[in-house]
């Protein structure tokens, strides 16, 4: 099968199904309810983990567990801590790019709350914009520390200087580069005591803290230069799992396995892409009597452009100059790029504030079909992401504090948040707009 069709299909099954042996005696789901109020916990601090590692995977595509099934990647690992929670599907945030789909996750809001913004061209400055690390709440670091507790983090980028910085033993931020081996191997120091190197300088933690998290990026790699079906992907998915093994040999070292909880998701999916459209959509544009252009980060429209295009995925679509504000036009753009066969979706402003994105974006974004980029054709298979065809990713949930093959009922990145410090027996951030994952979580 193609990747493009299972890319399609796989939007809309369940990893539960996928990977069904480790959760077979899972408790029936709740019903389907309009109303999902968000759930706070209550102020007195009563924890059901003492501890939280998150795992930040990437490019985790929920296609991957499909690997796992079927023999092609084994990780062991992986399975032991699901005899102790679940695995299931998760769903991200428009546009799934990293920095606005990590925002919602380390903050339990959408993008419309915390307003972190990718690949959008902005009016005020007249220049087109990439990824950005402005963050408009507070994070589950912020939170945590706020409330008394410990964060660590090994490169999750999302957080430094949102509740870890570097040098400080209570909110201890590491930057090491490299693989997802060397951002364990500051895990596991800190678990042991030990020193690790933030900033330049040696910092040993105030003791193990309550919130470790450790940020991988391999498999989004991969994904970029390859597509969601490289081959070097198993390896990778073998590699994380000895990862996620020292992690949980490092808690026991230290004596809080019993009381450590595992959350490990991704950011987005991947869809792989072989072919580009950028000349026929700018030719459909032009024929509806605009003048396009597609800028880079930091760029500028040329003078006489009245429609700036900024490609992440998505294409972000917005007129400039004399035609701002006029509905006329807007609907006569939204018509030719609809009309393009390549075009899967094609969102206005109503559509953007219906799926709860950020309030920055254009007047129109332009969703590829999958095996498609608004852009050139490249020389190999690649892959990209901000689609809603990269929206779900898998969810695990184990250890202390969570009931053993009980799936959550229809997590999403804005339950993170909440339900981490449920675990840890916090309030969650204030302004998080998700819910306590009540069900997967012991009384």
């Amino acid at each position: 099968m193609m990747p493009s069709l299972r890319k399609f299909l796989a939007t809309s099954i369940a990893a539960a199904a996928v990977w069904t042996a480790s959760t077979a005696d899972a408790a029936p789901l709740p019903p389907v309810t309009d109303a999902r109020p968000v759930t706070t916990e209550p102020t007195t601090h009563h924890p059901r983990a003492d501890h939280v590692v998150f795992l930040a995977l990437d490019g985790f595509d929920v296609e991957y567990l499909d690997l796992v099934r079927d023999g092609v990647a084994e990780m062991p690992n992986l399975g032991r801590l699901l005899r102790q929670g679940s695995v299931t599907t998760s769903t991200g945030v428009m546009t799934s790019i990293t920095n606005p789909s990590w925002s919602s996750v380390a903050t339990g809001a959408w993008p419309e709350t915390h307003h972190n913004t990718a690949y959008w061209f902005d009016p005020a400055t007249n220049t087109a914009r990439g990824q950005q690390r402005d963050i408009a709440v507070p994070t589950i670091a912020q939170s945590v520390r706020e409330q008394g507790g410990t964060v660590f983090s090994a490169q999750w980028f999302i957080l430094q200087n949102y509740g870890v910085t570097f040098g400080d033993p209570d909110g201890l931020y590491t930057q090491p580069g490299g693989d997802c081996a060397r951002r364990t191997d500051d895990a596991v120091a800190v678990l042991r005591g030990e020193p690790v190197s933030s900033g330049g300088q040696l910092v040993t933690a105030n003791g193990i803290p309550e919130l470790m998290t450790v940020y991988c990026d391999t498999l989004d790699a991969i994904g970029h230069d390859g597509g969601d079906a490289d081959p070097r992907i198993p390896g990778a998915l073998e590699d994380i799992d000895r990862q996620i093994g020292r992690i949980v040999a490092a808690t026991k070292e230290a004596g809080v396995h019993r009381r450590t909880a595992f959350v490990i998701t991704g950011d987005h999916g991947m869809t792989t892409f072989d072919r580009g459209f950028g000349a026929e959509g700018l030719a459909a544009i032009e024929a509806a009597g605009f003048t396009p252009q597609v800028l880079t980060s930091g760029q500028s429209p040329a003078p006489g452009t009245d429609v700036a295009i900024v490609v992440g995925g998505v294409a972000d679509v917005r007129i400039i100059g004399e035609r701002v504000g006029d509905p006329a036009a807007v609907g006569r753009l939204e018509q030719a790029l609809k009309a393009l066969p390549q075009v899967r979706n094609v969102f206005d402003r109503a559509d953007q504030r219906r799926m709860q994105m950020s309030p920055n974006h254009g007047d129109l974004l332009v969703e590829p079909e999958p095996g498609w980029s608004f852009g050139s054709t490249p020389a190999d298979p690649a892959g990209r992401h901000g689609a809603t065809t990269e929206l779900h990713i898998p969810l695990v949930l184990a250890g202390a504090g969570v009931r053993p093959g009980v799936h959550p009922y229809d997590p999403r990145h804005i339950d993170i948040a909440p339900t981490i410090s449920a675990l840890l027996g916090y309030a969650p951030p204030s302004g998080s707009e998700g819910r306590v994952l009540h069900e997967a979580l012991r009384r």
